[in-house]
């Protein structure tokens, strides 16, 4: 799986998996697409949708900062070599079994686990 450290807030530093925001009237899949090659050099064709997380941040009152809904894509590469940039920190292929020693963001294994079982079942 590639993941890509992240640059800035939130979770700054921590892997996972390259993504972005969506542009008005762009589909999901296209943000996805866009971002991975933005991000990091790499294109990819989509095999299915995964699983979606949540971030909510609060500050210290108990008000809601920031709402996150980040949609997760299983992808095969198809080409492109992965590449830092200035919102991808560290880019790593990694096994999703072997992610000790990693900060990773939240929800993040768990996801990682599910699109290895969607890729097997693709095959």
């Amino acid at each position: 799986m590639l993941l890509a450290s992240r640059n800035a807030p939130p979770a700054n530093a921590s892997f996972s998996l390259p993504g972005g925001l969506v542009e008005t009237g762009e589909t999901l899949e296209r943000a996805a697409l866009r971002e991975l090659e933005e991000e990091v050099g790499v294109a990819a064709r989509i095999i299915g949708f995964n699983d979606h997380v949540e971030f909510i941040e609060q500050d210290s009152e108990g008000k809601v900062r920031h709402h996150f809904v980040i949609a997760s894509f299983v992808a095969r590469w198809t080409r492109g070599e992965p590449l830092c940039g200035p919102e991808a920190g560290s880019v790593l292929w990694a096994d999703p079994e072997k992610l000790d020693g990693l900060t990773l963001t939240p929800g993040l294994p768990r996801v990682l686990m599910r699109a290895r079982r969607i890729l097997q079942e693709a095959r």
